[in-house]
């Protein structure tokens, strides 16, 4: 009985991996991206699935500029850190009063969970936006090998606008009553019947990161993280976030994840 190969794609969009366009461009994702549609299709039907993360964001969003706003009035400036003593202190406050304490227990769960302070990004993957559509090229790729009657397994996060949604399997902090932000149990239980997961896409330090150990961690059994398979030249990382790369990298590989290259990976 032949493996079950699939490819894992985070966030493969215009928006980060546009170097002209890209409202959140991440240096080197135009070459991830072709470096991974290459791989596409020197594979073709040797890819039993592929599953594509998309970014799906509202303009207004915990995570984008008007939400906040100082005492002057100004919203914050992109790359803005905005921690539990910032919104206790009253530096920053949501535009709407009314969020404040919703806002607030926001930050306070970011600090508990350790993954990262709430940063102010720019508007980006706004849903209907040319920014939110895969790199044309990887779509190109898609294409061609969807031509045998298979499907792309398109999966969206993001829409809810008090949570930020890094990992394609739960938001950061899940919503109670958005069963969008809680565990994504359909992609994590597809997953579960692949014998080799190869993964790409960006960010390194943000969504591929967190989608990887989630996915792991929704197993709890390492014996799974063996399937996964990075590949290192099909991912990049935002700057002044590489030190969250490198502690990925470092714990998934402690752990049995693989490493190889659009050109090594079943070659």
């Amino acid at each position: 009985m032949s493996k079950r190969i699939e490819l894992l794609v985070i966030d493969p969009q215009v928006d980060f991996c546009d170097p002209a366009r890209g409202a959140l461009y991440v240096p080197g994702a135009e070459h991830d991206m072709a470096r991974l549609a290459a791989m596409v299709r020197r594979l073709k039907g040797k890819l039993d699935d592929i599953h594509v993360t998309l970014d799906s964001h509202h303009f207004i969003h915990i995570a984008h500029p008007i939400f906040w706003k100082d005492s002057r009035g100004a919203h914050p400036p992109v790359f803005t850190r905005i921690g539990r003593a910032d919104v206790e202190q009253g530096v920053w406050t949501p535009t709407v009063p009314g969020m404040y304490r919703r806002a607030l227990d926001y930050v306070r769960r970011l600090e508990q969970n350790g993954r990262y302070e709430l940063t102010v990004w720019p508007p980006h993957c706004l849903i209907g936006s040319p920014g939110h559509a895969v790199f044309p090229p990887l779509f190109a790729a898609f294409n061609e090998w969807e031509a045998r009657f298979a499907f792309v397994d398109y999966v969206t996060k993001g829409s809810n606008i008090l949570t930020e949604h890094y990992s394609a399997v739960q938001a950061d902090v899940p919503d109670a009553s958005d069963v969008s932000t809680q565990i994504n149990t359909r992609l994590v239980q597809t997953l579960e019947q692949a014998d080799t997961v190869a993964i790409a896409g960006e960010a390194r330090t943000h969504c591929l990161a967190n989608t990887v150990r989630d996915i792991a961690n929704a197993f709890g059994d390492d014996s799974f993280v063996s399937k996964l398979v990075l590949l290192t030249d099909a991912s990049s990382d935002i700057p002044g976030f590489e030190p969250h790369a490198q502690a990925f990298m470092s714990e998934m590989a402690g752990r049995g994840m693989q490493l190889s290259t659009t050109t090594e990976f079943l070659a």
